[in-house]
């Protein structure tokens, strides 16, 4: 039950001693209504006040500070929410995600400079045509596991980069120059201030939040915490297996691809060297290092991942060496992630987290991560 205490599993204690990141996250599961809502309200004013110079003369003092909220940092979180859909619920390995970005971006530059459309419903048909490219993707290899699906998707993300640097139809290796800006909506004007993009990434992101959130509590989301802790335990107890591994993808997809029409919106002008393999790597380490599968922990994460560059880009060539010894240190510190869910934590302990089992032992009914699974 929900509030007590796990019993020991293989002689080990089920919990440690106190984290202050763990005692926050146990409070957390256990808050009521009122503070969960004061929490969210304060998020919120918080990431509304977030542009603010004086914010950015700390955060971002060699660059602009708005300009880096969209792209790295929203842009890395949008992404990192849409991954974590695949890698974190599911227990898939993608390592191709950054061709959902492309298919996005590419839709709405190829439409907005060729054929003028309007860019809102454009997103649509760059949600659209990501989410049937994963389909695609996903329905003839689905049924491999573990490292073999991450070569195959990582596979796929070069064939979709190599192929815009081959189609002269879209820009070849030139690219597209002039991507149109959206069109005014409510009054908002999309042109050089960032504002405008901040706010509209900063929707995106909460729309896409609410959506896993609300899919991760239903039918949907046990399902794939199923898949993810045992897939053919899960099978033989009558789930689709099949079926909700290619929803995944389809809908990881999906949010990848409306990452990049956002994107594709204010860069004005995209080539293929824009969407390398290292952003597909980039964005998994983000989910990792926050904690796969929990979603704030994932937010944490890709804000690191895209803030710490930025702050340390007085220091030139060697940020990136900092930047790699500080994810060094914290997954030295913290294997689990910054904040990983209760569940996950106990499911790593146990040899059977990460990506899924991945070959990995599974858990029995006696041990810790399956006392996780029924409160």
């Amino acid at each position: 039950m929900k509030g007590e205490e796990v019993a020991p599993s293989n002689g080990n204690p089920a919990r440690g001693g106190f984290h202050p990141i763990d005692g926050m996250r146990d409070w957390w599961a256990d808050a009521p209504h009122w503070q969960r809502y004061g929490v969210y309200l304060a998020l919120i004013v918080l990431a509304l006040i977030l542009p603010a110079p004086w914010v950015g003369s700390f955060m971002s003092p060699d660059s602009d500070w708005t300009t880096v909220l969209i792209f790295p940092v929203g842009t890395y979180i949008l992404l990192a929410v849409g991954l974590n859909i695949v890698v974190g619920h599911a227990g898939m390995l993608d390592l191709g995600y950054v061709a959902f970005f492309a298919i996005g971006a590419y839709t709405w530059a190829s439409i907005g400079t060729s054929y003028g459309w309007s860019f809102w419903p454009t997103v649509l048909l760059g949600i659209f045509l990501a989410s049937v490219s994963g389909v695609i993707l996903g329905a003839p290899t689905l049924r491999l596991r573990g490292d073999y699906l991450a070569i195959v998707t990582l596979g796929f993300g070069e064939i979709v980069r190599i192929t815009a640097n081959n189609t002269d139809s879209i820009g070849g290796a030139r690219g597209i120059t002039n991507v149109p800006h959206p069109e005014p909506i409510f009054g908002v004007e999309f042109f050089l201030d960032p504002a405008p993009y901040y706010y509209l990434m900063l929707f995106a992101i909460v729309l896409v939040i609410v959506f896993s959130v609300r899919l991760n509590k239903s039918r949907v989301g046990r399902a794939w915490a199923a898949i993810r802790e045992d897939e053919d335990a899960a099978e033989l107890m009558g789930v689709p297996t099949f079926k909700f591994k290619l929803l995944a993808f389809a809908i990881g997809a999906m949010i990848g691809g409306f990452a990049g029409t956002i994107y594709a919106s204010k860069a004005v002008f995209i080539e293929p060297n824009n969407f390398p393999f290292i952003l597909s790597a980039t964005i998994l380490a983000a989910v990792v290092l926050g904690g796969s599968g929990n979603l704030p922990g994932v937010i944490i994460g890709a804000f690191v991942i895209a803030w710490l560059p930025e702050r340390f880009r007085f220091l030139s060539e060697y940020r990136i060496l900092i930047f790699g010894f500080v994810l060094v240190l914290m997954m030295a510190l913290r294997p689990e992630g910054i904040l990983p869910s209760r569940q996950r934590k106990a499911e790593l302990r146990e040899g059977t987290g990460g990506m899924g089992a991945m070959g990995a032992e599974v858990a029995g009914p006696d041990s810790e991560a399956s006392a996780e699974v029924t409160k």
